[in-house]
């Protein structure tokens, strides 16, 4: 079963399509990367999922029934542009606040396993102004989780965080899916940090859906390439150019793509009078996977 399931889903405003027919599954248990240029109909998408905004035409199903489903609703917690909280009061009187709202019985007990998740214990007391920004998204994740959803829809949570805020909030999310069962739905502009957790991948421009594929996909989709440095880097691009298919000059170094055989290249500049200073091999990441794709996206 798929926790989303978005089939021709298209709206409008102004006579301008933020989506245009967009086709979209996010497997149950999966953290979904969803990738996009601004603009490209990522918040949009999360929006009408989260019944924010009234969709033209399309349909979307979670967990094999219509969004507007009363019972499916309350299985869906969001933090979408920030946390929406008082800034004069408290964590806890923030989360106690939307216990009451959505009427949460036993509201201490659910605080408690919430600000738990999202290693915020020991913080319960401050008030939300004096959270750094880390610690406001953390909040805003343990707001959406209250009453235990299933799915959780998070717009861009990672962006400006600094490294330690990073690493945190990726535990949270692996924390999330792996032991509480919940499918998280997240967008972000930090390629680099999103490759480090999700399992799937959305890819989606100008309103429309280019690919979705699994990490396992993406790992064996991606070009290998060998990256080496010399003296010489132009007079070896030369030489390399004429022995070898795709070489090209990135990021300070030369690499060879699509070649595994690293002894042949180290042998060929060698043999040419070109000594490696430095050599390594590696695939490409999801960052240039994106990037390539949509360069040929653009081309097409």
């Amino acid at each position: 079963m798929n926790a989303i399931e978005i089939k021709g889903l298209t709206k409008s405003f102004r006579g301008m399509y933020a989506l245009n027919g967009l086709n979209m599954k996010v497997p149950v248990g999966s953290i979904y990367g969803f990738i996009g240029e601004n603009g490209s109909g990522k918040s949009t998408t999360e929006k009408l999922i989260c019944g924010h905004l009234v969709k033209d035409s399309g349909t979307i199903k979670l967990f094999g029934k219509d969004y507007t489903d009363p019972g499916v609703r309350v299985r869906v917690g969001a933090l979408i542009e920030n946390a929406g909280c008082f800034p004069g009061a408290s964590i806890y009187m923030n989360l106690k606040m939307q216990c009451l709202n959505l009427g949460i019985e036993n509201a201490d007990e659910e605080i408690d396993r919430v600000l738990k998740i999202v290693r915020m214990e020991e913080h319960r007391e401050l008030k939300f102004k004096k959270c750094s920004l880390g610690m406001k998204q953390r909040v805003g994740i343990a707001m959406a989780l209250l009453g235990s959803p299933a799915l959780l829809i998070l717009d861009e949570p990672i962006n400006g965080l600094d490294t330690d805020g990073m690493r945190i909030m990726r535990e949270i999310l692996v924390d999330i899916t792996q032991n509480y069962n919940c499918t998280v739905l997240i967008s972000s502009h930090i390629l680099g940090e999103l490759e480090k957790i999700a399992t799937h991948y959305g890819i989606i421009r100008q309103g429309k859906m280019v690919q979705e594929l699994s990490a396992e996909e993406m790992e064996a989709r991606a070009r290998i390439f060998v990256s080496l440095k010399v003296a010489d880097m132009q007079g070896a691009k030369k030489l390399l150019d004429k022995q070898f298919k795709n070489v090209r000059e990135e990021d300070g170094y030369l690499r060879v793509y699509d070649e595994e055989n690293t002894e042949a290249i180290v042998e060929f500049l060698i043999s040419k009078g070109h000594i490696p200073s430095e050599i390594k091999k590696n695939k490409v990441g999801l960052e240039e996977y994106y990037i390539e794709l949509m360069s040929k996206k653009e081309s097409a």
